[in-house]
């Protein structure tokens, strides 16, 4: 493979042309209600009370935003499952995504959400060598997505991600919608509605960061206000809610975020 993640200028250009697609995102009150029986950080964005938990749609503060670049680690037909990790060490990360019409709000169903991302010492199946590090290529660890359901919700499980030279911690995310699942686990056709990167919250960061296996990458990490992508708009470019689902960071976290696609 030619793209190595030691390049600080990898995901600046994408290997695709990015559309005019937009992508809505729904903070606040949306965000707060997904994250359910967890303990929050004092970092994070605060969470409604429960009187004022409201559906996906009707709770919708919706903020029109670019995607942003798909970069260079894309692999095409990857597995759909709700579990990503196969094995790879780090904190759990649960991932709930909600997807809706940017027109209306209203939840989008059976949208495939995939998702990929760096280990914790930054290296991405299918490209593992490239940030001076070893290890065989399985091609497929922290990959993968599943469908919505009905209330638009991809619930995913994976591990925090690490980082490599020139990026913050980041999660790489699409949206597809009339996709055709196939024999062997994964998927094929369909339109990609959206295509976009997830972030995490720098004060979270550095206390994962600080401790094992996180500790052993040794590349300096770049923060959120250093991020070349990250342009600061918090939930509307991004931001995960986060929310600890124990009293240490290697019990992991819930991240939670409302995306809307413009389907036409």
């Amino acid at each position: 493979m030619t793209n190595t993640p030691t390049n600080d200028t990898t995901e600046t250009q994408a290997p695709h042309p990015i559309g005019r697609r937009t992508v809505l995102i729904a903070t606040g009150a949306t965000a707060a209600t997904l994250a359910v029986g967890a303990v929050s950080e004092a970092q994070d964005a605060p969470t409604s009370p429960a009187s004022d938990a409201v559906p996906a749609a009707a709770a919708a503060v919706c903020t029109l935003t670019k995607e942003m670049t798909e970069g260079p680690y894309y692999l095409d037909g990857q597995l759909v499952r709700a579990d990503v990790t196969e094995g790879k060490t780090g904190f759990p990360l649960k991932l709930t995504l909600t997807v809706v019409d940017d027109d209306t709000c209203v939840p989008l169903s059976n949208a495939l959400v995939e998702i990929w991302h760096c280990d914790a010492l930054g290296e991405y199946s299918g490209f593992v060598g490239n940030n001076g590090h070893n290890e065989p290529d399985d091609g497929t660890f922290l990959r993968g997505g599943v469908l919505t359901t009905s209330s638009g919700v991809a619930s995913i499980t994976s591990v925090y991600p690490g980082w490599y030279r020139g990026r913050c911690v980041h999660i790489h995310v699409k949206v597809h919608t009339n996709v055709t699942l196939t024999s062997d686990g994964s998927f094929t056709g369909g339109q990609e509605v959206h295509t976009g990167q997830l972030f995490f919250n720098e004060t979270i960061t550095a206390r994962v960061g600080a401790l094992s296996p996180y500790s052993a990458n040794t590349v300096t990490r770049t923060t959120l206000a250093q991020d070349s992508i990250y342009d600061e708009g918090g939930a509307a470019s991004g931001l995960l809610t986060l929310t600890a689902l124990g009293s240490s960071p290697s019990a992991g976290y819930a991240g939670t975020l409302t995306l809307g696609v413009e389907q036409s």
